[in-house]
């Protein structure tokens, strides 16, 4: 590991003006730590936030679930307001990585480095999430641009991401059995005029499966999708899974995703 300064910021405020263009935000540190450590990345400033109150926590409205961006996996998987409202979401933030991962890494954390495999990308896309920054507010749909890309500036920090609260909804992994990380992960969300099918994974980035929200938006039923075909052309290939094999899983997951909607 490279020597940088270190910041510790006690506000919002604080953190990005302490931000450069060499320099990056840790919360959880679950990627930023070993990258640095194995020198895959290095900064002149690392600024620690996951303290700032403003940071932290969950609101439940009528209508969305507010969660701060420095809010740990496991506590989002504990919480029983978002297990009331978005029991799909408290089981995804429950199946992220290890103990030690859920009890460490934070939802900010994850969508910022936007991991192909992470879980809360699929979450933020199926439940029309709104992420808040420092200065803004961007829809999930225009916030993950490509594999480990996202619509955040340098010295932009995530702040809260806000997400829908569907008619009933589940997510359903296949998982990596040594990192946890998703082959493929499938979150389903049941609206009253359409459903959404967000898939991780599979691609380099975390995309919506129009063919899979085709047909469940004409009949809501496993068996819809018996006959569907996904290309493999842009489905990602490496040691753990060919791109066929993922397409076959991405169907899978789904029709399981339906039969456990709640």
């Amino acid at each position: 590991m490279k020597q940088f300064n270190f910041h510790e910021a006690k506000s919002v405020k604080e953190a990005v003006k302490a931000a450069s263009k060499n320099s990056a935000f840790l919360s959880g540190g679950q990627t930023l730590i070993p990258s640095m450590k194995l020198r895959l990345s290095s900064f002149s400033d690392v600024i620690n936030v996951k303290n700032i109150k403003d940071l932290q926590g969950i609101k439940v409205s009528g209508k969305s679930v507010k969660i701060g961006a420095a809010t740990k996996h496991a506590e989002v998987a504990s919480s029983k307001d978002v297990i009331k409202a978005i029991p799909a979401l408290a089981a995804l933030a429950g199946g992220i990585g290890d103990m030690q991962v859920r009890n460490k890494g934070t939802l900010g954390g994850s969508i910022a480095n936007n991991d192909p495999s992470a879980c809360y990308p699929s979450a933020c896309i199926a439940l029309n999430a709104v992420i808040h920054t420092s200065n803004r507010k961007i829809d999930a749909e225009k916030f993950f641009k490509g594999m480990f890309e996202t619509a955040l500036k340098k010295d932009e920090l995530v702040t809260a991401v806000e997400f829908t609260i569907p008619e009933k909804s589940a997510y359903i992994k296949i998982p990596n059995p040594a990192s946890r990380y998703a082959l493929v992960g499938v979150f389903l969300a049941k609206y009253k005029k359409e459903t959404i099918c967000a898939v991780t994974g599979a691609q380099p980035v975390v995309f919506r499966s129009k063919e899979i929200e085709k047909a469940l938006n004409n009949n809501f039923d496993p068996n819809s999708l018996n006959d569907l075909n996904l290309k493999s052309n842009e489905m990602n290939a490496d040691i753990h899974a060919s791109a066929e094999y993922r397409a076959s899983l991405v169907i899978t997951a789904a029709q399981k995703a339906v039969i456990n909607c709640k």
